[in-house]
C-alpha cells in the first residue's frame, strides 16, 4: 500500500459507510459486497472484478485499527484524498510550478520549518518525512532510516529447534548438543558476496544510500534501489560459493544447558544463539521446543511429581513405613494404621525444582488385591472376616432395608 494510496482513494467509499462507522459496521458492508461482488458469481465481468478488488483493498485497511489511523490521519492532513486534496488550491497545491508541475513536498515543509524557526536555532516542522514518518512507516526522514539499516549491520535470523529428554533430564536439567542448519555468513567471502580477492563497491546508482527517490504527481517517493537491492552495495565478482548472497545454509553443533523443571512443549529462548548477523550485525535467538518422554513411575502436576505406590490390606490395616524412589534417590514414607485406599501423602521438597522452591512427592498408596489366594491364604482370610463382623457401609444397608420394606 503506496502513501499515494492512502490520500487519493475513499475507503469509506468503496463500502458505503461513513467515516465514524464502527468495526461490526465495517465488516457487514464488506461482506455484502464481497459476496455481491465476488468473481465466481461474476463470470467474466471485469468491472465487478474490479470492485470486488477495491472492496478488498478498503477492508483490508479500515479492519485494522492501526491502518485506519493512518488511513484517518493522512485523508486530514492532506484534505478529502484525490481532487479534494486538491479542491482548495486551483491547479496543484501551494508552491506548485505552472501548469501543476510536481514538485518534492519536502521542500514546501522543510522551508516553512526553517522559517518559522530559524530564530531557536531549529527546523520547526522538520520536514515531510518527520510528518509522514509516523503515518506510513516514513518517506524522507524514514527513508534515510531504512537506508542507514539497509546498508548497515543487521540482525541475524532467529531459529527454532526441537529437543527431546527424557523425564529425569527435564526435571533435573541437562546439557545437550543440538546439531542444527540454519543461515550464515559465508565462510568463503566473510559475509561479503564477494569473491575472494575482490571487494563491493558503494552503487553509483544511489551512492550507497540504499534508496533511490521519484516523482509522481504531486509527490516524491521513495523506493529501494534497483541496482543494488536497497544494499548500498554493488558485488561485480560474486563469491562462487554464496552466488553474492554473503549467506549460506550451515550445520553446526551447539551445547545448550536445558534448564531444571522445564515442561513438556514449553519453549527456551536463548539468546544470541541463533543464526550470526550480517555486515557485524548481533545473532539471532535461539527457540528450543522441548518434548518430554513418559516416565515408567512417576507422572507430573506442576512442580509437583506424583508416584502410585501398592499396600497390602495389613500395612494399610496396622501402618508401616515405606521405602519409596525419587529422582535422584530414595526416601521414606509413613504410612499410618487404618489408611484408606486411594489416600495421597505428601513429601515436600521432593518433587521437581521450581521457582523459589521444589515441587513435592506425591505418594497415593492403593491396596493391592490378590487375584488367587492359597489355601491358607483363604482359610486367613475367612477368620478374619467372621472376626470383622462391623458393616463397613452402614448407609448403603439401610437405604436396601428401606428399599426392601416398601
Amino acid at each position: 500500500m503506496s502513501t499515494r494510496d492512502f490520500i487519493e482513494k475513499d475507503y469509506y467509499g468503496a463500502l458505503g459507510v461513513p467515516q465514524d462507522a464502527d468495526a461490526a459496521a465495517i465488516k457487514k458492508a464488506y461482506r455484502k459486497l464481497a459476496t455481491e461482488l465476488h468473481p465466481d458469481k461474476n463470470p467474466g465481468n471485469t468491472e465487478a472484478e474490479a470492485r470486488f478488488k477495491d472492496v478488498s483493498e478498503a477492508y483490508d485497511v479500515l479492519s485494522d485499527p492501526k491502518r485506519r489511523g493512518e488511513y484517518d490521519d493522512a485523508r486530514r492532513l492532506f484534505g478529502a484524498g484525490g481532487a479534494g486534496a486538491r479542491a482548495g488550491f486551483p491547479g496543484g497545491f501551494p508552491g506548485a510550478g505552472p501548469g501543476g508541475q510536481p514538485f518534492d513536498l519536502g521542500d514546501l515543509f522543510g522551508a516553512a520549518g526553517a522559517g518559522a524557526g530559524a530564530g531557536a536555532g531549529a527546523r520547526g516542522a522538520g520536514g515531510l518525512g518527520d510528518i509522514l514518518g509516523g503515518l506510513f512507516g516514513g518517506a524522507g526522514g524514514g527513508a534515510r532510516a531504512r537506508s542507514q539499516a539497509a546498508s548497515g549491520p543487521a540482525r541475524g535470523q532467529d531459529v527454532e529447534t526441537e529437543a527431546t529428554l527424557s523425564f529425569d533430564e527435564a526435571v533435573l536439567g541437562v546439557t545437550v548438543p543440538l546439531r542444527m542448519q540454519s543461515p550464515g555468513s559465508c565462510p568463503t567471502c566473510a559475509g561479503s558476496g564477494a569473491k575472494p580477492g575482490t571487494s563491493p563497491h558503494t552503487c553509483p546508482v544511489c551512492q550507497g544510500a540504499g534508496v533511490t527517490s521519484r516523482s509522481q504527481g504531486a509527490f516524491a517517493f521513495s523506493e529501494p534501489c534497483r541496482n543494488c537491492r536497497g544494499s548500498g552495495q554493488v558485488v561485480d565478482d560474486p563469491c562462487p560459493t554464496c552466488a553474492g548472497s554473503g549467506i549460506t545454509s550451515q550445520t553446526r553443533t551447539i551445547t545448550v544447558r536445558i534448564p531444571s523443571g522445564v515442561k513438556d512443549g514449553q519453549r527456551i529462548r536463548l539468546p544470541g544463539k541463533g543464526a550470526p548477523g550480517r555486515r557485524g550485525g548481533p545473532a539471532g535467538d535461539l527457540f528450543v521446543v522441548v518434548h518430554v518422554s513418559d516416565h515408567s513411575l512417576f507422572g507430573r502436576k506442576g512442580d509437583d511429581l506424583t508416584l502410585t505406590v501398592p499396600i497390602t490390606f495389613p500395612e494399610a490395616a496396622l501402618g508401616t513405613t515405606l521405602t519409596v524412589p525419587t529422582l535422584d534417590g530414595t526416601v521414606s514414607l509413613k504410612v499410618p494404621a487404618g489408611t484408606a485406599s486411594g489416600r495421597t501423602l505428601r513429601v515436600r521438597g521432593r518433587g521437581a525444582p521450581g521457582k523459589g522452591r521444589a515441587g513435592d512427592l506425591l505418594v497415593t498408596v492403593e491396596i493391592a488385591v490378590p487375584a488367587r489366594l492359597t489355601p491358607a491364604q483363604r482359610k486367613a482370610v475367612e477368620s478374619l472376616a467372621e472376626e470383622m463382623h462391623e458393616d463397613p457401609r452402614p448407609q448403603i444397608t439401610a437405604a436396601v432395608r428401606a428399599g426392601g420394606e416398601g
